[in-house]
């Protein structure tokens, strides 16, 4: 498929998600096949201030193309301006954050927030595409909350003023991630506009994925949680939907030897006192399900260095076949 002028190897996309989609689980997640990573979101006056995090957060690797920078903020003008700034970065697509739904960032205007306001969505999607060359797509929700349920007219204002694409996730902004997402609001948007849409919401197996795609028609499918410590998904969604065979789950020795690629990458990253730290969360979710898994991510936690980390793990499978 194509995202504007951006070919894409499969309909199978990695979300962006805060403090979870840095550079090394991009490359880890496009190594299994994914078709489109999103980093982190990236705020515009971040960009603007030069700020020294926002920077690393646009960081990006050869191997992980194409990829998308979700951006953050309220303001049409910076929004574009900032766009345009990074213009000759070596980014594909440029995608609005208009679903996150933290409280600091609600608070400021942002994220969820652009849906109770159209018609400013509408000048954020046209200043960013009159501004630079790069595709732009939008990521939002069913809407702020149940009584406010505008998808479709988001959707269409951003289709009118020059979005390539739309990603819908099926729930509100006041469900944060509790409850069932609402796929009939996908199965709506698609109805609804010519340009591509994006499901999100509730893939955590290859089998939610066919569901999602078969349910609502739409154009891709995009996997956030369900993709935390499992990179496979994408391997296994992409494998059944080609062939209806379902792959196995990885096993724990093939989880270990991922966790702990992933653990040196992320240090080489940022360095070990903080690549550790950051891997914390991330062990959590690859032995998750495993027996003696909560003992494990107890001791997890308190590990300073890689050689510690390396040391439980490989006790854990001494002990655990």
């Amino acid at each position: 498929m194509k995202i504007g002028n951006v070919a894409l190897e499969n309909n199978v996309f990695l979300a962006p998600m805060a403090g979870v989609t840095d550079l090394p689980f991009r490359i880890l997640c496009k190594e299994m096949g994914c078709g489109l990573v999103y980093s982190e979101m990236v705020s515009a006056k971040g960009i603007l201030y030069d700020n020294k995090n926002t920077t690393e957060l646009l960081e990006v690797d050869a191997k992980e193309r194409p990829v998308a920078v979700q951006l953050f903020g309220s303001d049409p003008e910076i929004l574009g301006a900032m766009a345009k700034k990074i213009e000759e970065y070596p980014i594909d697509i440029i995608d609005v954050n208009m679903g996150c739904p933290a409280p600091k960032i609600v608070k400021n205007g942002e994220g969820s927030c652009l849906m109770k306001t159209p018609e400013l969505v509408g000048k954020i999607v046209r200043s960013l595409v009159e501004s630079q060359k790069k595709p732009v797509t939008i990521k939002f929700r069913k809407g702020f909350d149940e009584e406010h349920i505008n998808a479709v007219e988001i959707a269409k204002i951003a289709e009118a003023n020059g979005a390539s694409a739309v990603a819908v996730h099926g729930r509100t902004r006041e469900q944060y991630y509790s409850g069932k997402a609402d796929w009939d609001i996908i199965k709506e948007v698609k109805a609804a506009v010519q340009i591509p849409v994006i499901g999100n919401g509730d893939i955590f197996t290859p089998q939610d994925a066919k569901n999602l795609l078969e349910h609502t028609g739409c154009d891709a499918i995009m996997v956030g949680r369900g993709a935390q410590g499992n990179p496979w998904i994408f391997k296994r969604i992409l494998h059944y939907l080609k062939t209806g065979e379902l792959l196995p789950e990885p096993t724990a020795q093939e989880r270990v030897e991922k966790a702990l690629r992933h653990s040196q990458m992320l240090i080489a990253y940022k360095g070990e006192y903080i690549g550790i730290r950051e891997m914390r969360k991330h062990m959590a979710w690859y032995m998750k399900g495993l027996p003696g898994a909560a003992e494990l991510r107890g001791k997890l936690n308190y590990a300073e260095t890689m050689a510690e980390m390396k040391a439980l793990l490989h006790e854990y499978l001494k002990d655990h076949q």
